[in-house]
Formats: structure tokens, C-alpha cells, sequence
């Protein structure tokens, strides 16, 4: 029996809704998880009364749905949730099992498909794991060098991409905005408040914008995981707690998971398109959309979820925004020509699938455009978790490993990633989760020296200012004689850091 495995597989401690892989639990620092369990008589019994599942339909971007495909989708029993018109994405629910096949058949329609297994609302699953939480004694006890944050010292991440000299050049620009699309972000935090972009915020999680003020925090029963992610990215440098690695730029939450910790195609895409059209210059996507790890494109669902969320992010792009995300926590390769997925589809019955990630994307990770992300230990190494590949894997960056792995230099003591947790506390995580928000900032930090440039110059300054990185090999991190991956490629990009790991100074001073 394969062990289940997260839904957000991108940080291996998560909160209430956000699953860690129990394979995993190993990881010191790291709270152990228990298996998923299974659903009760009652939670069957409600999903069975509540049959209605969310759908895209794709049609010709840049034109509202015709008449046509109005009609077809009222008459196989759908409703139009909303209609993202400038890409084409029409949200739709329905309780007719057949209503991706019917819409698929009529003039007009691309592609179509359910965009979940478990019906409206999805069922929740037990909490499996937490941060490692900074106590009030520690964060007091913290001792910090003059200029610095207490809580900088913890943080050998930052020295890993020369943050720390990048800060004595500069902060970043505040008309920088970074949106982390996530579980939702705690803008009351001290260290996130200074820089939180509210207009640039909002809760995606039905597909459709919600603007409520405060929507996209997360309550106090869902994941910490996207407050963590945006206090790496932007933490003030403020004589509180820890400072981000572009302390001085803004971050905005765009809360996409629902109660449940899940990440559906339709949310996503409402994601991405209010990042194009609020002003932001870098997305972090630490995350996989739901329920499939890898969404073949010989099935016509899976397809159709491929479609929609290319065309949002791609989108996205073009109104400006560099789109930067995790290459999750596996220790695949994902340029191998097959992988077993043994927890897909998530949300409904998983199997061993075996498939070919040449045709079969983790998205919005392996899309066109999209920055992809390997992390990297407090040695420099990957992680052991870490996703590779020669040709897929764009940077690399720290997110963390077993403190006995990768142990950092003194005064750190964790091989974990410290970040902000909410309701204003400080903990440690790890994953390819922490990574992406480090190559966000650094991009950050390239817009706002180079305030002017694309997305396209800004993703090839990040390429050409890594710093190389000699493949590793032998790969046995854990020291037990046997190679635990291969690293393919020359130093200037390989299959474990592509490019090389990302330089923060560089991205401020040339």
C-alpha cells in the first residue's frame, strides 16, 4: 500500500487541510503525520446528497461564451459561475455526470472537463501536521547583530543567495508587487503589515473574486502555509522577528485553496487573471492544482484543466507578471520518461498510474513560461525531497532538508526554513514550497532594479545571474552507500539546480 501523500506536496509541514507526506515525516524538526483517514458513513452520505461538481469550459479567448454555448450548457444542466472572457474560461457547475462530454461535442468548445471527484463542498480530511513553532522564549532569547532582526541569525538561508548583502545595496522597491498564490496570507502579522498589498489581494477559492476585506486571510483551522511563503518573500526589515529576502517590495495574498486545503483548476485560474489585472510582477505558486499531480492531455478532463490554467498563467505574462513555482517534493525526476503517481486523483480513488511527464504536467509547474524550482539544503546540496531534472528545473534555491542532512553554520540550528506564521508568530518549514518564494524575491529584486524590464528579461537575468552549480554526484544524501538520484548535465545547468542557485546581490547591483 503506497503511504498518502499531501495535496500541496511543495512544504513538508503543513497545517489543518494541508497534508505531509508520512514518507517524509522522518524529516527532524518535522511533526510526524498519521495516515489520511477515511471517510465516514456520514461524510459518504453527504457526498452522495450533494452531487453537483465544478467544470471549465474552454472556448475562443477574448469573447464572452456565444449564445450557443450558453444554450448547451443550461440544457445539460449547467450554471455559469463566471466567465474569465479575455482567455476564454467559462466556470460552470453541474450535477450531470455526462457534462464535460456533452459540452465537448458542441461548436465552439476546445475543451471541457470536471475540475474535481469529491463534490460541492469537498470532504475534509484529518490534520496532519504542523509547523515547528518558535516559542515566545525563543523569539525573546533571539540575539542579532546590529542592523539585523532578531530572528536573523536563524536564517542561513538568506547568506545561501547573498540576501544579507543584497539589503546593504537595497531592500527592493515598494512599487514591486509579489502575489503569493496560497492557502491565503495573514496580513495582521508585524512582520507581513508594512508591506501588504491589499488592493492586489483577494479570495479566488470559488473561482470568482471575492474583494471582502480580509478574505484572503486564512482562518484559524486552515493551513499557515501561504503566510509562511510571504514572510520569506517580503518580512520587513523592521527590528521585528525575521527579514525577507526582499524586505522592501510588496506582497499580496491570493487565498486559492479551499477549507480542505485543495487547489482546483477554477480557483487557479481566478487566481492568475487578478494578478494580470491588479498590477503584480511576480506570482509564487507553491503548490499543484488539484486533484491530479500530473493532468495528462490524452484525457479529455485532464486536458481541459491543462488548457485552462495555461491560458491564466500565460495570461498573466503578458500583463506583466513573472510567474515563479515549486517543483515539488518527491525526489522524481521529472524529465525521467515515466514516473509512478500513486495519489492521484486525490480528492477521489488514487492508483498507481504510470505516466509520462513529457505529456502529462504538473501545473502550473511544468507549463510554458513558468519559472520551476529545486531546493536546495543548508549545505548547498538539493534536498532529499527535492523534484529534479535536466531541462525542467529553471533555478534553485534553499528550501530546507533534515538538520542531520544539511546542517547549517553556527548560530542557525535548523536546516529548515524560518518564516512567518499567523497570528504573529515565527516557525520552520521545509519543502520546495520555501524554495519558489526565494527565486520570487530575487526576481523581485530584479524588477525593482530594473523597473522597466518583461517578464522575459527579468526570467533571463535570474537565469544569467545564478550562480553555477556543479552537479553532485554521488547523491547519497542520506549516507547509506546508495545513490539516491542522479544528476544529469554540465555545471552551467544540470538536472538538481538548473541554472544555478539564484544570487540576490547580483539581482541588485547589475
Amino acid at each position: 500500500m503506497t503511504a498518502p501523500h499531501p495535496r500541496s506536496r511543495r512544504a513538508l509541514a503543513l497545517s489543518v487541510g494541508m497534508a505531509m507526506a508520512t514518507a517524509l515525516a522522518f524529516l527532524p524538526n518535522i511533526t510526524a503525520a498519521a495516515a489520511e483517514a477515511a471517510p465516514t458513513a456520514a461524510a459518504k452520505t453527504t457526498a452522495a446528497d450533494a452531487t453537483s461538481l465544478s467544470y471549465v469550459v474552454n472556448v475562443r479567448p477574448g469573447h464572452g461564451p456565444s449564445a450557443r454555448v450558453k444554450k448547451a450548457i443550461a440544457e445539460a444542466g449547467g450554471t455559469i459561475v463566471t466567465s474569465y472572457d479575455q482567455i476564454g474560461v467559462i466556470v460552470v457547475h453541474s450535477s450531470n455526470a455526462d457534462f464535460a462530454k456533452i459540452l465537448r461535442a458542441v461548436p465552439g468548445v476546445e475543451s471541457a472537463g470536471n475540475t474535481r471527484n469529491a463534490p460541492l463542498p469537498a470532504q475534509s480530511t484529518t490534520d496532519m501536521g504542523t509547523p515547528k513553532v518558535l516559542s515566545a522564549r525563543e523569539v525573546a532569547a533571539a540575539q542579532a547583530a546590529d542592523g539585523q532582526d532578531p530572528l536573523e541569525p536563524q536564517q542561513w538561508d538568506l547568506a545561501a543567495i547573498k540576501a544579507d548583502k543584497a539589503h546593504e545595496v537595497s531592500l527592493g522597491s515598494p512599487k514591486v508587487t509579489v502575489a503569493v498564490i496560497d492557502t491565503g496570507v495573514d496580513d495582521t502579522h508585524p512582520d507581513i503589515a508594512p508591506n501588504f498589498d491589499r488592493g492586489a489581494s483577494v479570495n479566488c477559492v470559488a473561482g470568482k473574486p471575492d474583494t471582502t476585506d480580509g478574505a484572503w486571510r486564512p482562518s484559524a483551522s486552515e493551513s499557515p502555509h501561504g503566510t509562511h511563503v510571504a514572510g520569506e518573500i517580503a518580512a520587513a526589515k523592521n527590528g521585528v522577528g525575521m527579514t525577507g529576502v526582499a524586505p522592501g517590495v510588496k506582497v499580496a495574498g491570493i487565498k486559492v485553496a479551499n477549507p480542505d486545503g485543495y487547489f482546483y483548476t477554477e480557483a487557479v485560474v481566478c487566481g492568475f487573471v487578478w494578478a494580470a489585472e491588479h498590477g503584480v510582477d511576480v506570482t509564487n505558486n507553491s503548490y499543484y492544482t488539484d486533484p491530479w499531480y500530473f493532468n495528462c492531455t490524452d484525457d479529455p478532463d485532464q486536458k481541459a484543466l491543462v488548457d485552462a490554467v495555461t491560458r491564466a498563467s500565460r495570461y498573466a505574462e503578458k500583463r506583466g507578471a513573472v510567474n515563479v513555482a515549486a517543483a515539488g517534493n518527491e525526489n522524481y525526476d521529472l524529465a525521467a520518461d515515466t514516473i509512478t503517481d500513486p495519489v492521484s486523483p486525490n480528492d477521489g480513488t488514487p492508483s498507481d498510474r504510470v505516466i509520462d511527464p513529457s505529456k502529462c504536467f504538473d501545473i502550473p509547474t511544468q507549463l510554458p513560461g513558468v519559472v520551476t524550482v529545486a531546493a536546495t539544503g543548508a549545505k548547498g546540496l538539493k534536498s532529499s525531497f527535492s523534484n529534479y531534472g535536466l531541462g525542467v528545473i529553471d533555478v534553485a534555491a534553499p528550501g530546507g532538508d533534515s538538520t542531520r542532512y544539511q546542517t547549517p553554520a553556527p548560530p542557525a540550528t535548523s536546516g529548515l526554513i524560518l518564516g512567518t506564521l499567523p497570528g504573529g508568530k515565527w516557525g520552520y518549514m521545509a519543502g520546495t514550497s520555501m524554495a519558489s518564494p526565494h527565486v520570487a524575491a530575487v526576481a523581485a529584486l530584479i524588477k525593482s532594479t530594473h523597473p522597466h524590464a518583461s517578464p522575459a528579461l527579468v526570467k533571463a537575468l535570474l537565469y544569467a545571474e545564478a550562480d553555477a552549480t556543479s552537479c553532485t554526484d554521488p547523491y547519497d544524501i542520506d549516507g547509506d552507500g546508495k545513490v539516491d538520484a542522479v544528476c544529469e548535465g554540465t555545471k552551467n545547468r544540470n538536472g538538481f539546480y538548473g541554472w544555478g542557485t539564484v544570487d540576490a546581490l547580483a539581482a541588485v547591483t547589475h
